[in-house]
């Protein structure tokens, strides 16, 4: 590249090649004070499912808002009240942290979204280190929210840290909107939203959430998510429970009604019996097609880190089709009068199912309820049972997809390419993430995944991690991607 090139490229990018460099050699100069803080992040049992650890998911909350307030942001922490259980009880809810950095109204402004409360975690689930303590090995930062979602979070604030320390103008306005309820359902977040679309994200472009992990080596961009609708069916008997061998054999059981309706809700080889649920799948285009064949997947890799030797599906195409672009039945337990442990011979009066479907695109989850309910009561209707049946969903998420080609996802490819000298994979994720849902319809601004999670971090498993290099390079290619977002042109 000749001289007038290298102006012309440099003027292009918006930040010299001196400033990246000085930039990124500031996080590397930093990666032990980064680890450190995360150390302490972790350390901070946010568990949002036990209402015991409440007082530690406020205490975290304060942390993220200490943060941001250290490093010269505009803070806020908005209440989104109390959450409510079946006895009547409340709790209060942990505020909401807002943030913003800049408002230039020359420049783009980006909102990024994160969560900082955890899945539960203990030694004995089978943790090889203590769960609440960060623990280095190997370059792997093993504890519970190490990536899902604290390090990623922590990674965003570094960005801006990074610039604000080195007196280097940030190349777009940054706000922040932290939760602390992700993992239960962020109760209270979308009537936030929608309070606050004239307000927080009345100025805002773009959103960019990274709440989600590569789907190998190779850096990811994702484009889209499932949804979820989560049921339960409840079979009900007799008044109380009863001895297998008093009873057994005169009565109806309401585990072997409930049993015969699961099985009828999907076949050995994952057909879903559901009608109507199939029909509503879009074709895979031949874009599409190439596109999934064009991913770096391993599926001997697959099945050895989850130990099966065989899987649903024999290509890649088809697997990883089914794994994001296709709708699935999954049975999570049953819930009954019966212990985990020993030989107790009881007839359970009562059982309750849990099964999820994951829904994509061109499903609705007030249609899928409407399916499952009728086709569950049909079946069971045909057992001609003298049980009663109730059918709930008690989540209905819709999915998320966006464009690959907007210019948020060519930005994306400059900062992988900058950071990592690698093209990225487009993906999508199997999983459910309903708050990009909820900005997409309630803000109306377009949304990127960008991860920086490792495919093997073993997000709400025993032994979650991050590596150093995730954490340490996905800050420098966050520090690219402001830089490549602020080329976008701005109308």
């Amino acid at each position: 590249m000749n001289s007038i090139s290298l102006v012309c490229f440099l003027l292009w990018t918006g930040v010299s090649s001196f400033e990246f460099e000085e930039l990124t050699q500031y996080v590397k100069s930093h990666e032990d004070e980064f680890i450190e803080t995360l150390r302490k992040w972790v350390a901070v049992e946010s568990d949002s499912s036990d209402v015991a650890k409440r007082p530690d998911l406020h205490r975290m909350m304060d942390m993220t808002a200490e943060k941001l307030r250290l490093i010269g942001g505009t803070v806020q922490m908005i209440d989104v009240g109390t959450q409510a259980f079946p006895n009547g009880s409340t709790i209060a809810l942990p505020k909401v942290v807002t943030a913003q950095f800049g408002s230039d109204p020359s420049k783009h402004t980006v909102c990024v979204y994160g969560h900082v409360d955890v899945q539960p975690a203990k030694k004995e689930d089978g943790w090889a280190t203590e769960p609440y303590e960060l623990t280095d090995i190997d370059g792997n930062l093993y504890g519970r929210g190490a990536s899902d979602n604290k390090a990623p979070v922590l990674a965003w604030i570094h960005t801006v840290e990074v610039y604000k320390a080195l007196n280097i103008s940030l190349p777009v306005n940054v706000k922040f909107i932290i939760e602390g309820m992700e993992e239960t359902g962020s109760n209270g977040l979308d009537d936030m939203i929608e309070a606050q679309k004239d307000k927080f994200f009345s100025d805002v472009d773009y959103i960019i959430i990274s709440d989600c992990v590569w789907l190998s080596k190779r850096p990811a961009l994702t484009y889209g998510t499932r949804g979820n609708c989560y049921f339960f069916a409840q079979v009900e008997g007799p008044k109380k429970d009863l001895h297998s061998g008093v009873y057994g054999g005169t009565v109806i059981e309401p585990m072997t009604d409930l049993i015969g309706i699961l099985d009828k809700l999907i076949s050995p080889s994952g057909e879903i019996l559901i009608p109507g649920i199939r029909e509503a799948v879009a074709h895979l285009s031949d874009e599409e097609w190439k596109m999934y064949q064009d991913i770096e997947f391993d599926m001997e890799s697959y099945k050895k880190d989850i130990g099966m030797d065989k899987l649903m599906y024999s290509n890649k195409v088809d697997l990883l089709a089914h794994r994001w672009r296709h709708p699935t039945v999954s049975i999570h337990g049953i819930e009954g009068a019966f212990s985990s442990t020993g030989t107790k011979t009881v007839i359970p009066a009562k059982v309750i199912a849990k099964f999820s479907i994951r829904q994509v695109p061109k499903m609705d989850p007030a249609t899928v309820e409407k399916q499952v309910t009728e086709y569950l009561r049909s079946v069971f209707a045909k057992r001609k049972s003298p049980n009663k049946l109730n059918v709930s969903m008690v989540i209905g998420a819709k999915p998320w997809l966006a464009d690959p080609t907007h210019p948020l996802f060519e930005a994306g490819k400059a900062a992988v390419k900058r950071v990592f000298d690698t093209e990225p994979d487009l993906i999508r994720e199997g999983g459910t993430i309903p708050i990009a849902r909820t900005f997409q319809d309630v803000i109306g601004k377009s949304i990127i995944m960008l991860p920086i999670g490792g495919f093997d971090d073993g997000l709400h498993s025993q032994n979650e991690k991050i590596s150093r290099y995730n954490y340490i390079e996905g800050t420098k290619l966050f520090i690219a991607y402001l830089n490549e977002v602020s080329q976008i042109k701005k109308y």
